[in-house]
Order: structure tokens, then sequence, then C-alpha cells
């Protein structure tokens, strides 16, 4: 990199001057030059400045060092504010993920365009920092987004239309991420999918309805969000349904999808026993695909006294049952893969001693009321410890025995013996044979749903918060999903880079964070070498950072300030 000046003169006699920031590099054997920056504008003393940091560009880091590390002398005057270095933004975290979305096709898939830009923006801030459309604008006026990104000028309003741009263009930036995934053509034979749902703060949203609440918010509306991932666990495509929308009736779009848009043969869809039932799987033999999924535990109950299957079966290793095809086709063959988890077994059966301890101490403290208060009625009392066996979900086992103002606990053994037995038991079902998929392998397949969880837990609550959910209308909520979706994919990426180092994602976006830029005559900004730190972050993700940042003219502003009550204030 050099500074090109040089003097023209015109027909009618008068010179200009131009300065360029330039380097070169060889293509076809040719030398060409490449154009960083403008500095025509810049004072002689500005440009000398900058020729001079280029020419010691190796120890300008060291220089500034030991520039504010020198103690000032008491009568020494203030620092010269014309100085031609200054503190550029932060641009070590975004300048990694960036880096990484090219890597892994989330740039070529979102385009270059405006709208593309400010996509990319979306998903990079959504991993940087979890909030609405306009703390994503605040976001990038702090940083160096508009640099490095190069992104146009925005406020808030753009970022919400672009949510509906990313909602249209879904279809297309799925199916992009697919191919170049699979670029060298052989299609996955295993796809993982599963459903949750995402309660909402407010009462406006195009989704919102009322329904089956895996969050436990009574009271609050949700939205449904089923999430296709591949065998791996990446997320391949999200889709959001209306809050009230059953698990099951979700599995024809995912049928759909994979046939019409990913053009995929030869599937096995994974769900879990809530997803895969009798008219998904018709759906599914008529698409050809097969399945892998588990009953429940009143399914095995009823197989247990019909004789499908035995209580002997359920050991610590697998065993397998085949049910042959009804005659009349009505009923397709399918296979069982059996087994009895120890470890869950003995959660469930501590999980069960705890909550009968919890109801005895209340058992304890009632005695002892009792026995203080002769007029307390016992009545009264039953009727509580009534109410807390059933919540606590003991009342098959146990009952509440009053005998002379003594409360007691009463244990059916044949009843908790039943209860058990199932303990740690789970069967898997398929249609796979055993010339496909043996029983080992099935089983593994399943538990590959626990990737679906696990992209599912992070992306909710841990560090993408879907929610809160700040849109209402419906294309700005599944535009929201999407971006939530690729941020996934970059953590995702960037915790596999990063698995080998002592720190969290998250930390080690804040670690980079405190990588800035150095202004030069404010007109071009430069990356010197990182501290060691920083540059380990960096060579782990498999990051290189430019040495050169243009001068950017974007504007990215709010067009909503924050309200008074929210301002920091000492009083």
């Amino acid at each position: 990199m050099f500074i090109d000046a040089s003097k023209v003169r015109s027909s009618n006699g008068k010179t200009y001057s131009r300065v360029l920031l330039r380097s070169s590099y060889r293509e076809d054997g040719k030398i060409k030059h490449r154009t960083h920056g403008n500095l025509s504008s810049c004072t002689p003393g500005e440009i000398e400045a900058v020729r001079l940091a280029l020419r010691h560009k190796s120890e300008l880091s060291d220089f500034i060092t030991r520039l504010n590390q020198t103690p000032v002398p008491q009568e020494a005057p203030a620092p010269d504010p014309s100085s031609p270095f200054t503190q550029g933004p932060s641009v070590g975290s975004i300048a990694a993920l960036a880096a990484i979305a090219e890597q892994i096709g989330i740039t070529k898939a979102l385009g270059s365009d405006r709208a593309g830009l400010l996509a990319l923006w979306q998903v990079i801030a959504r991993a940087l920092e979890q909030g609405s459309r306009l703390s994503a604008v605040r976001l990038a006026r702090d940083l160096g987004a508009a640099a490095v990104l190069g992104l146009p000028s925005f406020d808030e309003d753009d970022l919400y239309e672009n949510l509906a741009w990313l909602k249209k263009q879904q279809p297309h930036i799925e199916n992009t991420l697919f191919k170049n995934r699979h670029i060298d053509g052989e299609q996955p034979s295993l796809f993982l999918y599963d459903v949750t749902s995402t309660y909402l703060e407010g009462q406006h949203n195009a989704l919102a309805a009322f329904g089956y609440n895996r969050d436990g918010k009574r009271g609050k509306k949700q939205i449904v969000v089923g999430l296709l991932c591949d065998e791996n666990g990446i997320p391949l495509a999200i889709e959001a349904f209306p809050g009230n929308t059953g698990d099951t009736l979700t599995v024809a779009n995912q049928i759909t999808k994979l046939q019409e848009r990913f053009n995929a043969n030869h599937v096995t869809l994974v769900g879990d026993r809530g997803m895969i039932r009798g008219p998904q799987i018709k759906d599914l033999h008529e698409a050809g695909f097969h399945y892998i999924s588990a009953i429940s535990r009143p399914q095995i109950e009823t197989m247990l006294v019909n004789g499908a299957l035995q209580m002997e079966l359920f050991e610590n290793e697998l065993a397998e049952v085949f049910i042959p095809a009804q005659a009349d086709g009505s009923v397709p063959a399918e296979r069982y893969i059996l087994r009895r988890n120890p470890v869950r077994q003995a959660e469930i059966q501590a999980s069960r001693q705890a909550r009968q301890a919890a109801l005895q101490r209340d058992i304890d403290r009632l005695n002892t009321y009792l026995a203080e208060h002769p007029r307390a009625k016992e009545s009264t009392a039953q009727k509580r410890l009534e109410k807390r066996l059933t919540a606590l979900r003991l009342a098959t086992h146990l009952s509440i025995h009053i005998a002379e103002r003594q409360i007691s606990l009463v244990q059916d053994d044949d009843a908790l013996a039943e209860l058990s037995k199932l303990d740690g038991c789970y069967a898997l079902r398929t249609d796979l044979t055993p010339a496909q998929a043996d029983k080992h392998l099935i089983h593994a397949r399943y538990k590959s749903l626990a990737h679906v969880e696990q992209a599912f837990r992070r992306s909710k609550t841990v560090e993408l918060e879907m929610r809160p959910v700040h849109v209402r209308k419906e294309d700005s909520t599944r535009g929201h999903l999407m971006v939530v979706m690729l941020a996934y994919q970059l953590m995702q990426e960037l915790g596999k880079r990063w698995a080998n180092l002592d720190l969290t994602v998250a930390e080690g976006l804040a670690r980079l964070n405190t990588y800035c830029a150095v202004e030069v005559a404010g007109t071009i900004q430069l990356l010197l070498e990182p501290r060691a730190d920083v540059q380990e972050l960096l060579t782990a993700a498999r990051v290189t950072l430019p040495t050169v940042l243009p001068k950017t003219t974007t504007r990215v502003s709010t067009k909503k300030k924050l309200p008074k009550s929210r301002a920091t204030r000492l009083k």
C-alpha cells in the first residue's frame, strides 16, 4: 500500500493535484492498482502522517503503545486535538462474523445489493446483541459495521421493511444454502424435524393465538415454530405457524418442502413421539419417505397388554421387535427398538422420592399445627393435603390417612410397582428394514434430535433470544425467525471453530469487540496487528483481517430517541 501523488496541467493552464491511497496487485501477469481512498482534501501534514504510518506500519502499534504509556509532565501542554491518529470503531467481532458468513455461504445467499447487505447486518447484529430493529441501528452506529460490510445508509424503518424482504426471499435463501452445503451433489438421506413455541408479550402479532404453551406461560399468546435440520443439526429451514397449530399439522409442510424445494429422495424424517402418527406416516409413505419416531407410554402399555411387546425386552442393551404388515395393507410393517435407560430410571425415581419427601414435610407441619390448635379441623387439613398430593402427581400410589388427629401417608405397593415398571423405558418405531439400518443406527439417529432441541434452546433463550418478538406483521415475524436461524448458523459454526478454546462464543465475541481500528487523518482506518489473545481467536476462526478500511459516508441514524425515563442520570 502506498500514496500515489501526481499533478496534472489542464489546457487552460491550471494545475490540479490528486493524492490517492493505493495498493498494487498482479492479475494475468499484469500489474494493476486498487484505490482505497482519496486524500486530495487532506493537508500536507496529514498526508505526510499517512505516509509515515505506512512506512512504519509494522511497528506502528508499538509506537502508539509507547506514546500512550509515556508520562506527561505537570507543565506539559494538552494533547494536540489535530493529531492524525485517533481511535476508530470496534471492528473485530463484525469482521469475524462477516468472514464466516462469507465462508459458509450466507453472504452469497443474501446477495450483495442493498437489501442483502441490510439482511446480513441484521443477522450479524442478532449474533452480537439481541434486541429490536432500533437496537440494531444503534449498534451499527456505534460499531464499524458500515465500513466492514459496506452498508448503505439506513434507519429502523429500513430494517423493518427488510424483514418483509427476507420473508419473500426465504425459499431462495434456504435453497441456496442447502445447495452450497451439498455442492458435491450428494443429497442427505436423514432430516431432523421438531416443533416448539415461543410466547408473546403483546396481543397484536398476526400469528398470535392461545395453544399448548411449552414455556409454561399461562395467559400468554404464542406462535409455533418448526425447524428442519440435517443429520448434523445444521438448520435448513424454519417456519412459523399460528399459535394454536398442533405439532402433527406441521409435518405435511415439511414433506412438501423436502420434495419440491430440496429435491430430496430416499429421505428418513426423524420426529418425536408427538410429531409422527398415523396420518403423518401415511403422508410419508405416499411421498416415498421413511420415518423414525417413538411411541408414548400409554401406547407401550397397550402393546404390553396385547402381547406385542414384553417387559423382559426392556434392558440396558437394545432389543428389537418386528411387527409384520396387515394382510390388507392397512398397517405397514414396523420395527420397534426397545431399551431401558438406567440413568433416566434413576432420575425418575429420585424425582418421585423428592416429591414424596416434600409432601411428608407438609404433613409434619400440619401435624404440629393440629397438635397445637385443638379447634383446628382435620377435614380442612386433609383437603389441603389431597390437593397438594394431586399437584405433585403422587395420587396414583399414595393416599392421606387421618387417625386421632395424626396425618400419615399410606403407600400402595402394587400401584407403585405398576407405575415404576416403565421408568426409563422407551420404544422407537420405524419402517426402515434391517438392511437399510440396524437397531443401533436407528437409535443413534433418533438421539440426533438433540441437535434440534439444542438449536431451539440456544435460539430461544441462551444466546440469540428469539423472544421477545418485537414485530406484529406476519411477514415481519417470518423474517425475524429467518434472521434468528441464520444467526444461529453463524454461532454454531463459530462454536465449532472455537471448540478447543476455553471460552464461550459470547465471551469470544466480547473479546473481539475490544479490537478497534486506528483512524489516520480522519480519512482511512488502519487495522494494526491484534494482540495475542485476539489473534488466537481470529486464527482459530480461520479469519484474516484486512489491513485498511475505507472511510465511509454511510449515515446510520434512528428516528426514535430514547425516552427520558431510560436516560442514565445521577441525582
